[in-house]
């Protein structure tokens, strides 16, 4: 069993920047956002830039984290490219992240904390909400059942290994609706629902 913690970083360097448009939903929780007055928004797992960019283009003060060393700095390139600012970080998200608690006003992650086996899914989920503040918006999308490649390697209920494609060798975590919930039960649901890559997705504000 040859589990790959960050093949993306191969991925990336081979062929640049190819995720360029944010997550369909993103208009949608950017109005949220604005409503609710946030400034300091987490973009977990921000790869490339495509929604750190946007955040800083809708006027939020944007932090960013990734485990791969090329999506910070292509990332970062995109964002001087554009004239913008956001505070990056090379680092485990499966770690402690390296922010105060109560720091952030709303945190997106998209199609990232999937990435790991049952105790790793649940250290990220813990992290998120004690870096959240209450009133805090959180919008994350994640791989479910339906999410599957060609052959695969079961390592526990619900998290299988890929042994072909792109992600070979990179954990991926299924999630059903009230597993995902129940990971966030310090939350109030506002929507949940299945995009067009059949991600779920849910978006739920911290109690």
């Amino acid at each position: 069993m040859d589990i790959k913690t960050n093949p993306w970083d191969d991925i990336f360097k081979e062929k640049g920047r190819f995720f360029n448009h944010p997550h369909a939903d993103m208009p949608g929780i950017v109005n949220l956002l604005k409503e609710r007055n946030a400034s300091a928004v987490l973009d977990l797992g921000n790869g490339t830039g495509r929604h750190t960019v946007y955040l800083a283009q809708n006027g939020f003060k944007v932090y960013g984290m990734d485990n791969s060393p090329q999506a910070t700095k292509s990332a970062q390139e995109w964002l001087q490219a554009e004239g913008l600012t956001a505070d990056l970080k090379y680092g485990d998200i499966t770690e402690p992240f390296p922010y105060p608690d109560a720091f952030f006003d709303a945190l997106i992650s998209i199609q990232v904390i999937n990435h790991g086996d049952n105790a790793t899914v649940k250290r990220i989920a813990d992290e998120i909400t004690r870096v959240l503040k209450p009133g805090g918006v959180l919008f994350i999308s994640v791989a479910t059942l339906k999410n599957q490649a060609k052959t695969w390697e079961q390592i526990e209920p619900n998290t299988f290994m890929p042994l072909d494609g792109r992600e070979k060798g990179l954990l991926h975590h299924f999630f059903t609706p009230e597993e995902l919930q129940g990971l966030f039960n310090g939350f109030e649901i506002k929507d949940t629902h299945l995009d067009k890559g059949q991600h779920y997705c849910l978006t739920a504000v911290k109690k």
